[in-house]
């Protein structure tokens, strides 16, 4: 039993001497009756009396139900009854009859009603906790935040007050966004539009927000969203000109507006600069989106944070990020939990999101009732502790106030917020699609349901505030106008003035050919250059406590140097430190990346005695870019869609994820094919963003063998992505250095070794990262060429398997050849290479990976007309086998077949 349940029952007395403790030592007492104390006149309960009246404790207890309970009983659907939640909100259940109602309560004061009767301060809590608008905000802790929601609520929401400017404003918005919807249905019957109908009042949600949130200081808006609605967001909040929506419609694709496939309307992103009602320009950006509800907002997040480290400083308070959920989405798709799990770490901040639910109460044709077992869609909220704001949808000054309340607590505390906007869906999933058929019930409501346009007008001639004939004049005026854009008046489209990022896309090529994928620019460092930067790698201050094994790691690596070579774990870390130098910044996450899942990277140190950190590579140079390297969370697929979000903001610094197993990366399968693969030809968003996936046969079982290449090499094609499986540390340098030289950018995918990262052989001559480039083909300089009967072609760890036998039992009529690039696969280097071994060599291709997976099937479709034939294991349902011994047995075979004529 909780403090709140005791008090009704507790001895007066016992209370009152309890209440002199607290005045005398307020430490002295359980904080929970100190809060209680703290807040309550107690004096002036005790009012000289000799007790302590239990019923002023119970009046105390009713406004503490209210404000955790009422949103359960709030009227926030326009269609229905709510669900009863069992609220216990009754007098009975409070603990009074209505015997009590006149009586005055001291109590009271505590919701500002001091002295009030139990009848007033009742009323006074359903106004404001019961209408239109439900607050829940239960799990909040913190004092001042819990203190600041509900002075907004009983102060402000329960006699919410519009000027007559915003009112008309608000039905201005409301307008545009009925009659372009009506529009659109009479003038392109039948086509899918996603229409935004019964949820009208999400414009004028969204003007409020943008011009509430400019008055914070907020220069910039990030928007994800699923399809629902989206058109007439770009239409009536982004700008975009309906001559461009129309032209979608008719299938008239405007000149260099898209490039590869195009996709459908509802899903394409857009961005604009607009003018506030106060007279601010703010940037708009509209995140394009898949159809996979909810996979969009780690992409808008890490877009939002980019921009925060680039343009804004880390000043969370210029931006904001918006995120639009359905409510069976945001119920059901986990995603969403691990984007808020991600919200309060410190690689993820985006200083907090303002998340708005379009709650049509229907998933396609699923009930609310069989999408989520929660009382609310948004029920997770609670685990960040997140407030959440239900709002009836008809009324169009509720929803306006919610989301306007949502961006001054989003300034305020930096936090997430939630608006769950309770309405409907006007027409079938889409407008070809009959609900009845699922919920005859349920649309034979809405089939006579004003829409909010119409109920807004009502309430506004009642209340005098308009004239019916202005609201009239306006619908037609749209009407007319709509009209003349679709019989192809030109709209100008709005001024847009490109931010510093924007600019530097602008200066990439999107149009690359194969051409450009067969010689890699230079990448080379000055030696002079990196000698400096090996050297301030492993200069630590004099009074941090470096773990003896880091030292022991660092004693090595330096032997090594001096001997003129570097390793993987330094070529990496070298690589990343020459583009610091050159003034990129460079950010990397995913799981335990800070050490390195293989313990290669020691990227940051911790002090043995203290725990304190230190980035080595933030100070490799007087003058250099910032190195920001995260631990992420145990997540794929929201981190991933952070990091690519990140990346479209970012073109000019270095952006990588890497999987703690490259087997992990299927956990984030939707952002590889929808983003990662697909964004540039369906959306025209190029990503310079670098995966490094550790991939490799070692005996690890199933789970920590397989990148799954084949994945990769099945969604190449018009040169989308860079896969490759290097074999020196040399080539991973410059490899890496690589994406920043090219005047283009693609997603660059890794398989990265694991057993090669101490391999005694895998190591380069330090010249070779002051000389040369990216090789895509290593050809073997211990074969003889003229007595070469069999040319071994592999990629990856493999290759070193094959070198140990081809070595030691001296084999020179067997080369092998390393392909470092598989796609764009390097055709021509590989026919000049080939023409060099004078004996027509048989040509073959060998992997770890089973016959189904793995390159073969991608290789073959390039060389069957040179009669390549395969030696790998056998094709398998599963990676590889999970027995040591099963997998040494299967690795000999592939060895022996490989190098035996």
């Amino acid at each position: 039993m909780d403090i709140f349940s005791y008090i009704g029952h507790a001895d007066p007395q016992y209370i009152e001497s309890l209440y002199q403790q607290y005045r005398s030592e307020p430490g002295s007492v359980d904080p929970e009756w100190g809060k209680f104390f703290e807040g309550f006149d107690f004096a002036a309960l005790l009012n000289g009396s000799a007790g302590i009246s239990r019923d002023e404790f119970k009046v105390y207890n009713l406004i503490r139900a209210y404000r955790e309970k009422g949103h359960l009983i709030a009227k926030t659907n326009p269609l229905r009854p709510r669900r009863d939640r069992n609220a216990q909100l009754g007098l009975q259940e409070l603990g009074f009859t209505e015997k009590d109602l006149d009586r005055k309560f001291v109590a009271g004061g505590f919701c500002g009603m001091e002295n009030a009767t139990l009848r007033a301060i009742i009323d006074h809590l359903q106004k404001a906790y019961c209408q239109h608008i439900g607050f829940e905000f239960s799990s909040i802790t913190d004092p001042e935040e819990k203190k600041w929601i509900i002075d907004k609520i009983e102060q402000q929401a329960k006699d919410m007050q519009f000027s007559p400017e915003k009112k008309k404003r608000i039905l201005r918005k409301l307008n545009e966004t009925v009659v372009f919807e009506q529009f659109l249905d009479k003038k392109f019957i039948g086509q899918k539009r996603f229409s935004l109908e019964g949820g009208e009042s999400t414009i004028p949600a969204l003007d409020a927000i943008i011009n509430k949130a400019a008055e914070y200081g907020v220069e910039e808006f990030a928007i994800g969203m699923a399809h629902r609605g989206r058109l007439n967001v770009l239409a009536n909040i982004m700008g975009k000109t309906y001559e461009q929506i129309f032209n979608e419609f008719e299938g008239n694709v405007m000149p260099d507006t898209t490039m590869g496939d195009g996709d459908v309307k509802y899903h394409l992103g857009y961005s604009s600069q607009v003018e506030t009602t106060e007279g601010k320009l703010v940037h708009l950006k509209l995140t394009p989106n898949p159809s996979h509800l909810e996979a969009v907002n780690p992409v808008t997040q890490g877009f939002v944070r980019a921009k925060a480290d680039v343009l804004y400083d880390e000043d969370w308070d210029k931006l904001l990020p918006i995120t639009i959920h359905g409510d069976a989405a945001v119920a059901g798709q986990g995603v969403v939990y691990e984007l808020l799990q991600m919200s309060n770490l410190s690689g993820y901040r985006v200083g907090g999101t303002l998340h708005f639910v379009i709650n049509n109460q229907i998933g396609f044709t699923t009930d609310f009732s069989d999408a989520r077992s929660s009382d609310y869609c948004t029920s997770y909220a609670s685990t960040v502790k997140a407030p959440v704001i239900h709002v009836n949808g008809d009324d169009a000054e509720a929803v306006v106030f919610a989301v306007e309340m949502a961006v001054e607590y989003r300034q305020d505390f930096n936090k997430d917020v939630f608006v769950d906007m309770v309405c409907y869906r006007k027409h079938g999933h889409n407008e070809g699609d009959d609900p009845k058929f699922t919920q005859p019930l349920l649309y034979a409501l809405i089939a006579d349901h004003k829409n909010p346009r119409e109920l807004y007008i009502e309430k506004l001639l009642q209340s005098q505030s308009i004239d019916r004939d202005i609201a009239n004049e306006m619908e037609t005026d749209f009407w007319d106008e709509l009209q003349k854009r679709l019989d192809s008046v030109k709209q100008k489209p709005l001024p847009y003035t490109y931010q510093p990022s924007e600019e530097n896309w602008r200066k990439l090529r999107k149009f690359v050919e194969a051409d450009d994928f067969h010689i890699s620019p230079n990448t080379d460092v000055p030696a002079e250059r990196v000698q400096q930067i090996l050297k301030r790698m492993y200069d630590v201050p004099a009074d941090f406590h470096v773990l003896k094994k880091v030292q022991k790691l660092y004693k090595t690596q330096q032997e090594l140097a001096a001997a003129g070579k570097v390793d993987w774990a330094m070529a990496e870390l070298l690589s990343y430190g020459t583009v610091l130098a050159d003034g990129h910044d460079v950010r990397m996450s995913g799981q335990d990346v800070r050490r390195g899942t293989f313990s290669h990277r020691h990227a940051v140190l911790r002090d043995e005695k203290n725990d304190a950190e230190y980035i080595r590579l933030n100070f490799i140079a007087d003058k250099q870019g910032k190195f920001r390297i995260y631990n992420s969370l145990l997540s794929e697929f929201a981190v991933l869609g952070f990091e690519f979000g990140y990346s479209l903001a970012s073109p000019e610094n270095l952006v990588i994820w890497e999987a703690q197993f490259g087997d992990f990366a299927n956990g984030a399968q939707t952002i590889i094919d929808q983003f990662i693969a697909a964004s540039l030809s369906k959306w025209q968003r190029m990503s310079g963003l670098i995966l490094l996936l550790p991939h490799g046969y070692e005996g690890q079982g199933p789970e920590h063998s397989s990148a799954r290449l084949e994945r990769f090499l099945q969604l190449s094609a018009e040169q989308n992505l860079v896969v490759v499986n290097c074999t020196t540390p040399a080539n991973f340098f410059h490899v890496i250095r690589r994406q920043l030289a090219w005047d283009f950018r693609r997603p660059l995918i890794v398989m990265s070794p694991k057993s090669l990262l101490r391999h005694p052989l895998v190591q380069s001559p330090i010249e070779e990262l002051s000389k040369g480039k990216f090789r895509e083909l290593i050809d073997d300089p211990y074969a003889d060429k003229k007595k070469t009967k069999r040319v071994l072609l592999c990629s990856g760890k493999i290759y070193y398997d094959l070198l140990e036998k081809q070595q030691s039992e001296k084999i020179k009529n067997i080369a092998i050849v390393r392909v470092e690039q598989l796609y764009p696969f390097p055709i021509k280097q590989l026919a000049l290479l080939l023409s060099s071994y004078t004996n027509h060599p048989e040509l073959i291709w060998v992997q770890e990976e089973s016959r189904n997976s793995g390159a073969w099937q991608y290789v073959f479709n390039i060389l069957f007309a040179q009669n390549i034939r395969c030696i790998s294991r056998d094709a398998s349902a599963s990676p590889a086998t999970g027995f040591a011994k099963q997998h040494a047995k299967e690795q000999e075979e592939i060895i022996q077949q490989a190098l035996t004529l």
